[in-house]
C-alpha cells in the first residue's frame, strides 16, 4: 500500500500558537515547493486558520502559491479545506459564503471540503443542515468531495447514512490520532468504519505540536510562543519514556524521532497530517516514504504509549 503523508497549514497565519510573522512567507514557499517535489500529494488548510485579521491566511497563501504550480503537479495534488460550522452560519445555505470565499481564496483549486467539528453535542440540527447545503453545492455544479473532521464513531455512522440519502460518499474524516492522542480506543473505532465504508483517514497532529520530536536527553531552546512553550513544559515528565523510546527506534534506523513517530501512523494505514514550516521539515519528513516500522518497533510503541498517563487534551468540540 502506497504511503501517503499531507502537509498541514495551521501554523501558516496562527501567530497565537505558532508565532506566525509574514516575512516568512518566503520561507513557507519553499516549504510548499519541496512537498510537492517530494512527493506529498495533500494540503490541508481551513477557512478559520489565521489568528485575528489574518483569518484565511493559509487559504490565501496556498491560493498564491498555486499561482505558480505547473498544471501537471496542480492536477496531483489535493486541497483539502475545512469549513467551521460557527453557530451564525446555520440552516441549508449557511455555507453558501464561506465556502465561495475559500474557493476565491484557493484560486479555484479545492477538492475536498470538511465540516470542521461536530455541533452534534449542542446543535445536532446545524451539521445536517450545512452537510446539505454542501450537497446542494455539488448538485449545482462544484466539483469538491466531502469530508469530515473531529467526529466520533456513532455520529459518523450517522451522517454517512444521512449522506447517503443524497447519494453522497463521504471522502474522509480527520481526527487527532498520535501516540499522545487522547481516546485512542474510539479513534480506532473511527477508523474501522473508515476502512469498511472505503474513507480516508486523516490523522492530524502526528507529532502533538511537536512534543514527540522533543530530544529526552537534551534541553529545548525556547524560541516557541508562550503557549507551546507552557505546554513543552507540561508535557517534558510525563512523556519522557516514551520520547526515549522514540529515540532508541529512530537511533537504530538512522532517522528522526519524528520519522518514527509519523510512521507509527502509517503502518496503521492512516494518512497523517504533518505541520510544517520550513523546507528542511519537508527533507526530513518525506525520508518516511522510504522506511517501514517493524512490527515488533510497533508493539513497543504501543506498549509504551499506553502506559504514558498524560495524554493530549480532547477537542472539546468532538462527537461521540
Amino acid at each position: 500500500m502506497k504511503k501517503r503523508i499531507g502537509l498541514g497549514t495551521w501554523s501558516w497565519g496562527n501567530k497565537l500558537f505558532w508565532n506566525y510573522q509574514s516575512t516568512n512567507d518566503d520561507d513557507l514557499r519553499e516549504t510548499y515547493d519541496e512537498a510537492l517535489r517530494r512527493g506529498f500529494d495533500l494540503i490541508d488548510t481551513a477557512d478559520s486558520y489565521g489568528t485575528g485579521n489574518l483569518q484565511g491566511r493559509s487559504e490565501f497563501l496556498i491560493g498564491k502559491f498555486l499561482l505558480n504550480t505547473p498544471s501537471a503537479k496542480k492536477k496531483r495534488i489535493q486541497i483539502a479545506t475545512k469549513l467551521a460550522p460557527y453557530p451564525w452560519r446555520i440552516g441549508n445555505r449557511g455555507f453558501n459564503k464561506p465556502f465561495l470565499k475559500s474557493l476565491e481564496r484557493l484560486n479555484n483549486k479545492l477538492d475536498i471540503v470538511q465540516l470542521h467539528w461536530s455541533t452534534a453535542k449542542y446543535n445536532p440540527w446545524q451539521e445536517l443542515g450545512l452537510l446539505n447545503n454542501l450537497c446542494d453545492l455539488k448538485d449545482e455544479g462544484f466539483d469538491f468531495q466531502i469530508g469530515l473532521s473531529n467526529i466520533g464513531p456513532k455520529r459518523l455512522m450517522k451522517l454517512i447514512n444521512f449522506l447517503a440519502k443524497r447519494d453522497q460518499h463521504l471522502k474522509s474524516v480527520q481526527i487527532q490520532f498520535s501516540l499522545l492522542a487522547p481516546d485512542l480506543g474510539k479513534q480506532y473505532q473511527v477508523k474501522k468504519i473508515c476502512d469498511e465504508n472505503n474513507i480516508d483517514f486523516f490523522a492530524y497532529s502526528p507529532l502533538s505540536f511537536g512534543i514527540l520530536c522533543i530530544d529526552p536527553d537534551k534541553e529545548e531552546n525556547k524560541e516557541k510562543s508562550f503557549i507551546r512553550n507552557s505546554l513543552f513544559e507540561n508535557y517534558k515528565k510525563p512523556t519522557y519514556e516514551l520520547r526515549r523510546c522514540l529515540k532508541r527506534i529512530a537511533h537504530q534506523r538512522s532517522v528522526s524521532q519524528a520519522q518514527v513517530a509519523i510512521n507509527w501512523c502509517c503502518y496503521q494505514g492512516t494518512i497523517p497530517l504533518v505541520g510544517m514550516r520550513k523546507k528542511s521539515q519537508v527533507i526530513d519528513v518525506s525520508n518516511v516514504f522510504n522506511w517501514n516500522l517493524k512490527k515488533n518497533e510497533f508493539k513497543v510503541l504501543q506498549e509504551v504509549s499506553k502506559k504514558c498517563l498524560k495524554k493530549m487534551p480532547k477537542n472539546p468540540f468532538s462527537s461521540n
